[in-house]
């Protein structure tokens, strides 16, 4: 007797000192053991019927037995009962209720053995991850300190002591090279429970890294003195950071900067050289959209559309705009990214042009007359005679206008459906007047400069700007002149008010 208890002793002992090991819970640890001695004991007897073990806390001994389930219609007839079956092993048995039918353990072989211990294995091993999970899920975004391990399909698979993490190849910077043995440092992006591989997935270009390095060695932040707004990253060329202070005596840029840019710059050796511009964050726009473009100067900011993403014109001088870009176009990316809107930059030679062509266009618009842009010159849908059904086969037929009609021809009329004879003819005449008359008015060409794309210069200076400007006003008024009074007020173009100026002399 003292031997069994002895014996009794040793296996509580062991149990609680695997499970302290293995930082299990005890109970689940006894609960995977009788998982283990079921499955021996179902395999050894080649039994099909759902089997289960229990373990006595006091005596250690192993018991197991066949479960059947007590239902009023069997539908699985390996783990169900009718009553009338249940009663002959069980007579008060219940609808609900469970047989336990024993089945003997002594003598368990090597087979059931071996299966046991594949069960055992199992039950530790997901007992294990779940605690990695339970410890970790509530980490994402903390940066760990671990040392590389090996190398997997271009993952580095990292130690961190107790468990194993991985830096896949999607969340690895391409400049940086890690070596076994080497230590790393990362942030945790992701805790999962899948059965294979490491459960935790750590990151080398998230933002979030950079945001928990300036929280290490800005003590400002760290307070929440200072405050990281965002951040982005090109990862290993180039992140922008914006900060901004709650409190008036502090700067915040150069809280993070730090004397001599020593804390920026412990923040740059750990990213290998990747350069970081810290700009003061603003509720203004325009003025934060000035200073995430750094290190381009700025002309003008403007704000065209303001929805879920606004939109912003940004014009830059011309010896700024590749600076304003970036290479390959990362610093207006970065910038757009942090500000969260949409960035267009343009330089002010592009601008004038611009400016000129929609100025050229109005001029012409305003000789020929609102009238004729809004009755549609030279558009097939004014002829007289065309239905809009007409208007829009014509238009099919690549006929949509006086100078294709005069230059396909009156057999080419003819060949759309609906048109005969004599409305060929008129609309073949009434084609060319409209483009014997188009001529006339190009006769009086005004602003041709400014008209023509291939005239343009990219160089234009701002008197050139300013003297073509000037031409164009000068011709428009030549033209209304020659109009008369009677002819202008007739075409809807209202006179020029006295300035009480001289017209610029070129």
């Amino acid at each position: 007797m003292p031997q069994a208890q002895t014996a009794e002793l040793n296996l509580n002992e062991i149990l609680r000192q695997v499970a302290r090991e293995k930082d299990i819970d005890l109970e689940r640890w006894i609960g995977a053991l009788e998982d283990a001695m079921a499955s021996a004991a179902k395999k050894q007897h080649r039994i099909k019927e759902p089997v289960r073990a229990h373990l006595d806390r006091e005596t250690g001994k192993f018991d197991a037995f066949i479960v059947k389930k007590v239902v009023e219609v069997v539908e699985d007839p390996l783990a169900e009962w009718t009553v009338d079956e249940a009663q002959d092993h069980k007579p008060d048995a219940q609808v609900g209720d469970e047989v336990h039918l024993p089945i003997p353990t002594d003598g368990l072989g090597r087979i059931a053995a071996q299966s046991a211990k594949q069960v055992l294995y199992q039950r530790v091993r997901e007992a294990e991850r779940e605690n990695i999970y339970n410890e970790f899920i509530d980490r994402v975004g903390e940066v760990l300190n671990g040392t590389v391990k090996r190398f997997e399909r271009g993952d580095i698979i990292v130690d961190l002591g107790r468990t194993e993490a991985v830096v896949p190849r999607s969340e690895q910077a391409r400049h940086e090279r890690y070596s076994q043995g080497e230590r790393i440092r990362a942030v945790i992006v992701e805790v999962h429970k899948q059965p294979k591989g490491p459960q935790i997935v750590l990151s080398r270009t998230d933002p979030r890294l950079l945001v928990k390095l300036f929280e290490t060695e800005v003590p400002e932040i760290y307070d929440g003195t200072v405050v990281i707004k965002n951040a982005v990253r090109a990862p290993g060329e180039r992140a922008k950071v914006a900060v901004y202070s709650r409190e008036r005596d502090v700067d915040p840029v150069g809280a993070c900067v730090g004397m001599k840019g020593s804390r920026v710059q412990s923040i740059i050796r750990e990213l290998r050289g990747e350069k970081i511009d810290i700009i003061e964050y603003s509720d203004d726009l325009v003025t934060f959209a000035q200073s995430a473009l750094a290190p381009a100067k700025i002309t003008r900011v403007s704000v065209t559309h303001q929805g879920e993403v606004p939109h912003l014109d940004v014009i830059v001088e011309d010896e700024q705009l590749s600076l304003a870009i970036g290479k390959r176009g990362q610093n207006v990316r970065l910038a757009s990214e942090l500000i969260g809107c949409r960035i267009d930059i343009k330089s002010e030679s592009d601008v004038k042009d611009e400016v000129a062509d929609a100025l050229a266009r109005m001029l012409q618009n305003a000789i020929d007359g609102p009238g004729a842009a809004s009755a549609g010159i030279g558009g097939v849908a004014a002829a007289p005679g065309v239905s809009a059904e007409l208007a829009a086969l014509l238009d099919e037929a690549g006929l949509g206008d006086a100078d294709a009609i005069v230059e396909a021809g009156r057999d080419a009329l003819l060949e759309v459906e609906g048109i005969d004879e004599d409305l060929a003819d008129s609309l073949h005449e009434w084609a060319e007047a409209q483009v014997q008359a188009s001529e006339e008015r190009a006769g009086a060409d005004i602003g041709a400069t400014f008209r023509a794309p291939a005239a343009k210069s990219a160089g234009m200076g701002d008197d050139d700007f300013m003297a073509a400007l000037s031409r164009a006003f000068q011709e428009s008024e030549q033209q209304r002149a020659s109009k008369g009074p009677a002819e202008e007020e007739e075409a809807g173009v209202a006179a020029p008010a006295d300035t009480g100026e001289e017209p610029r002399e070129e």
